[in-house]
């Protein structure tokens, strides 16, 4: 690392199946809430149902089961700020399993069964829940920070707008709508026109539209309607024109993208067969297949396309080339950028899918076509990657290179009009580039200012192209820009409630454990700065799956620090920002890196005066739940209280649940004799030690999470309120009809996030006050 991290200029945002792959199988790596609104399988083996009591528990062979114990409610201990706290009754399991010699304990397993089917899960969680809201409703402030995150949300929001045919298609939220209504215009000066309203789909606002697509001549729209925060999607068609919503449905749709033909006449999309009764947000996601769905018919009517029986492992994913001649078909088995590529001409006939490229072994991500010339982002030959062109028509011949490997990586790009946009990655600062067909380089994009831009989707022929672009402190703004004239203009603005000079930036480094100098973004009031002052300190982190923590607003963090709070982001090992070499010194065996950074980081805060000594909190969600469960564990006298959300809790038994098989590529396989030591090591549930004062702990889940299921929170939490932890509390806050972070309604996103930083504010001494008090 040659200088001090800056800014990234350009997330890694552009279309394609690599992207889907890390929004949708990923476990949610930043916060769910920047601004407009924000991951993968090992199967269960020879699992036998074991009725104890009424838990009705999954239970593996080679368990040894000598009871089941009933605990009574559990008084926290007095004289401290948890005191009077009564912990609901969890009954504790003598449930012992054996794993490679290894006697491990798993005494709360009743847990994962679902609270909506079992009742003494639901009556537990439920009054989990009653504790819960009567703690935080009587904290100080809560209503302040309600308040003003309502103010910071009652702006106009878009997001970028995607053309097809004469009309261009874009979400806006006029504030504080709880789910983002989908306008049309035709063309880009005309009136817009509210062309689907998911406000009006469910009175609690937890029906959400997901993914969208328009046919390319702009006709028809295929969407996605989320239920409850779910992943599994139902799939509609609406007439542009009349705003009528054609009659059929499609079922069972989860990690898709919705790729039309060339024709408009229907689209390719990715599904599993429908799970057994009362196991939709708990079994494991295999067998994915590849449909084709023509306009007008209905879904049992929809053609097989591509699918793997004998490798159910492996899901795929389906692209049509802008020019609407060619199927891509990528198939993978996890998260790993790992692919094997399928092409098939879209002539009229049915497609005929053929190899192009064998694997899964390394990262093929098609950015554009012209004719049969597919164009790729790939590592083969390239640990920084490079881009290549491959023959649709001949599948046999090799690769072409376009763009050689350079010292820095290639971190995404895409075809719009007869150029390609490239962005590269160095020090966790993104450029972008605008280059010919045939790799030369044109200028660089001209970009706002330092910050993250997102977007710059596209056609061959068609030279325009739109992006977003936001910072800490500043929500997206819209732009236009033109790959032949390279000009841009502003399409959208949010007005904003607070100055954006009131807050600084700083970028700093510090060591780690093994002395490798880690960024951290440290965000306050200037006045904290000017005066060197201390203040109470949220750090925030997640450190896996390749992900890079980039610019980003979230009007949640804005109300934490107008209060003079600081926040603190820490680009953690694990992560993208410096390349494969960064992602691998935190995955697999490397794990402990991570925690190590994150502890380090505390140190660092609290070392250099930007916390006090019982000033710092900490806040990850999903990937970075389990950091946060992790380091609580290691190092619990560093923090004064603790987030962790949507977190992966028992690193024993994620692979056996929804996408969790997915993420062996990152964390190993408990299942592996040599992966299952350094998982046990670390895993938060296992790793709950008493006779040592913890941290004050909110545990945040939601019932319908179906990525991360709700089960390690449930039985992450039921360990921490058995334990002798000293006095804070330890609570959990579970969520109703939504999921793992994605279509949110905004009123529970800031009941959330009131909640969790009125319960930061009272543990790390922040005083909540009204603005201008």
């Amino acid at each position: 690392m040659r200088a001090l991290f800056r800014p990234a200029r350009m997330t890694r945002a552009w279309s394609g199946s690599a992207r889907l792959l890390a929004a949708g199988l990923l476990v949610l790596g930043w916060s769910a809430w920047t601004g407009v609104a924000g991951a993968a399988p090992l199967k269960a083996r020879n699992d036998v149902a074991v009725a104890i009591a009424h838990a009705r528990d999954a239970v593996a062979p080679g368990v040894a089961i000598r009871a089941a114990a009933t605990t009574a409610a559990r008084e926290a201990p007095s004289g401290g700020r948890g005191a009077d706290l009564r912990y609901p009754a969890a009954r504790r399991l003598d449930l012992i399993e054996d794993h490679f010699g290894v006697k491990v304990a798993d005494p709360y397993r009743w847990l994962e069964n679902d609270a909506g089917t079992d009742p003494a899960v639901r009556d537990w969680v439920e009054a989990e829940n009653r504790l819960t809201r009567g703690y935080i409703d009587a904290l100080p402030g809560l209503d302040i920070l309600k308040d003003r995150m309502r103010a910071l949300l009652s702006h106009g929001r878009f997001t970028v707008p995607r053309k097809a045919g004469g009309r261009y298609f874009y979400g806006y939220n006029k504030g504080l709508e709880n789910q983002t209504p989908l306008y049309v215009r035709e063309g880009l000066h005309g009136p817009q026109r509210l062309l689907l309203d998911p406000n009006d789909w469910a009175k609690d606002g937890a029906s959400a539209l997901a993914e969208w697509a328009p046919s390319p001549d702009g006709r028809y729209l295929a969407y996605a309607v989320q239920e409850a925060g779910s992943d599994w999607r139902t799939l509609r068609v609406l007439e542009v024109e009349s705003g009528k919503r054609l009659e059929e449905r499609v079922e069972w749709v989860k990690f898709s993208q919705i790729a039309w033909d060339g024709r408009g006449e229907g689209f390719f999309y990715s599904r599993f067969a429908a799970p057994a009764p009362g196991e939709a947000f708990r079994s494991s996601s295999d067998a994915q297949q590849l449909f084709y769905h023509r306009i007008g018919t209905a879904q049992a009517q929809d053609a097989l396309i591509y699918a793997t029986p004998d490798k159910p492992g492996l899901s795929h994913q389906a692209q049509v080339t802008s020019d609407g001649q060619w199927l891509l078909i990528s198939s993978f088995a996890g998260i790993d950028p790992r692919r094997e590529l399928h092409v098939a001409a879209l002539d009229g006939r049915p497609p005929v899918p053929r190899l192009l490229v064998k694997g899964p072994s390394k990262d093929w991500r098609m950015i554009g076509s012209r004719g049969s010339t597919l164009y790729f982002i790939t590592d083969d030959h390239a640990a920084h990657l490079r881009v290549v062109t491959l023959d649709a028509a001949q599948p046999r011949r090799g690769p072409k290179e376009i763009v050689a490997e350079r010292a820095d990586t290639l971190a995404g790009g895409s075809l719009v009009g007869n150029r390609m946009i490239l962005a590269y990655m160095a020090e966790a600062q993104t450029v972008a580039e605008l280059t010919e067909l045939d790799g030369r380089k044109v200028a660089d994009v001209p970009l706002p200012g330092m910050g993250t831009a997102a977007g710059f989707g596209g056609r061959d022929g068609d030279p325009e192209t739109f992006f977003s672009f936001s910072g800490f402190v500043t929500p997206a703004s819209i732009y236009r820009f033109d790959t032949a004239t390279l000009q841009y203009a502003l399409f959208a603005q949010p007005d904003l409630p607070f100055d954006p000079q009131d807050f600084g930036v700083e970028q700093r480094l510090y060591p780690s454990k093994d002395g490798t100098m880690i960024p951290i973004t440290i965000i306050r009031k200037r006045v904290l700065a000017d005066k060197a002052q201390a203040a109470p300190t949220i750090l925030y982190g997640y450190g896996g799956f390749n992900i890079s923590l980039t610019p980003g607003y979230a009007a949640t963090r804005m109300a934490w620090l107008e209060q003079g709070g600081v926040y603190a982001i820490a680009n953690l090992r694990g992560g993208g920002e410096f390349g494969k070499a960064w992602h691998e010194a935190g995955r697999g065996a490397n794990k402990q890196n991570v925690f190590d950074d994150f502890i380090a980081a505390g140190e660092f805060l609290k070392a250099n005066g930007y916390t006090t000594a019982d000033g710092l909190a900490i806040e990850g969600r999903s990937n970075g739940g389990l950091l946060v469960g992790a380091v609580v564990n290691q190092r619990p006298d560093l923090f004064a209280a603790a987030l962790p959300a949507v977190g992966v809790m028992d690193m024993l038994r994620f692979d056996r649940f929804t996408a969790g098989r997915y993420w062996v590529d990152d964390y190993g396989s408990p299942g592996k004799r040599e992966d299952f030591p350094l998982l046990y090591a670390y895993s938060p549930y296992h790793n709950i030690l008493g006779g040592r004062d913890y941290p004050a702990i909110l545990v945040t889940t939601a019932d319908t999470d179906d990525r991360v299921v709700p089960a390690h929170s449930f039985k992450y939490a039921a360990a921490l309120q058995a334990a002798d932890l000293g006095d804070k509390p330890r609570l959990l806050r579970v969520d109703s009809r939504a999921g793992h972070g994605a279509g949110k309604p905004v009123d529970k996103m800031i009941d959330e996030y009131a909640d969790s930083y009125a319960f930061l504010a009272r543990f790390t001494g922040l005083k909540l006050r009204k603005m201008g008090e």
